[in-house]
């Protein structure tokens, strides 16, 4: 039966998401469940696709790429695949309506990590953004309004912002990892061998922009998905607070992180703000 290895693909996105990230796990967790298993599909695709551009250096990227990609297609096409995390996102794809151009997007930035290791332009660099972030945000904000495409267009210029800033924290955060060992560099006119604070302190202004304006689409969102996405905006200012205190030589050198004691404090924080209606 059919749904046997649906639930078997389900299972997958969802060990996926809680071995990648234990803080997006954790956020997710604070999701309804209603909408919960959705949110793992998308991201066990997103995270698949990522680990092929950035981690699977012994093997030829390009051919994985391509061969992801291919299978990607025939998985919405036929409306099944071998792949678990494929067939899993391919469920969620037609559930709520997901547009080609979102996935079409996001798997275009992807594509260019695997050769493209500098954004010179500000044009080069909102492309890449838009397409690795802000894709997966409205990905993700068509499961939170369950395809309701006036709450979308309503909700959708805070989620890409939203889906900006918290990859532009990544970006920051994983300097050292992204220089070193990726030889890539994002933010464009920023000279990452000699990184000062003038120039970190441009990009948090950015981020901060960025957080401004995906909150007032948080508190926009339907209950189901609130608390969940507040947890995860809670999270992530917690990390630019500390990249905000760290000196830019010492995030050249080292991956700023949040503790599990202090994940679970910032836990506690949104849920009395979601309990006592702040947000």
């Amino acid at each position: 039966m059919k749904v046997i290895f649906d639930t078997v693909s389900y299972h997958c996105s969802k060990i996926v998401t809680n071995s990648y990230s234990t803080s997006f796990s954790l956020a997710s967790k604070m999701l309804s469940n209603t909408i919960r298993q959705d949110i793992y599909n998308i991201y066990g695709f997103v995270r698949f696709a990522d680990e092929i551009v950035d981690t699977f250096h012994d093997y030829n990227k390009e051919e994985l790429f391509d061969d992801f990609e291919k299978e990607m297609y025939k998985a919405i096409q036929n409306k099944i695949s071998l792949n678990p995390i494929l067939n899993a996102f391919q469920k969620t794809v037609h559930q709520y309506n997901i547009k080609p151009e979102l996935y079409e997007a996001f798997m275009k930035s992807m594509r260019l990590d695997l050769h493209k290791t500098n954004y010179l332009t500000d044009e080069e660099y909102k492309e890449y953004i838009y397409g690795s972030a802000d894709v997966v945000g409205l990905m993700c904000l068509k499961v939170f309004v369950n395809g309701d495409e006036n709450r979308y267009e309503e909700l959708k210029e805070s989620a890409m912002h939203l889906g900006s800033a918290f990859q532009k924290v990544n970006f920051l955060r994983d300097l050292k990892a992204d220089y070193e060992d990726l030889d890539r560099t994002y933010f464009p006119n920023t000279d990452l061998k000699k990184l000062d604070e003038p120039s970190k302190m441009r990009i948090i202004k950015e981020i901060e922009e960025d957080f401004e304006k995906g909150l007032v689409g948080i508190l926009k969102l339907p209950v189901e998905a609130k608390f969940g996405v507040y947890t995860a905006f809670i999270y992530y200012k917690k990390l630019l607070y500390k990249l905000r205190k760290t000196p830019s030589l010492e995030i050249k050198n080292t991956r700023i992180r949040v503790p599990n004691y202090q994940k679970f404090g910032l836990l506690a924080k949104s849920y009395f703000d979601y309990r006592l209606n702040l947000i």
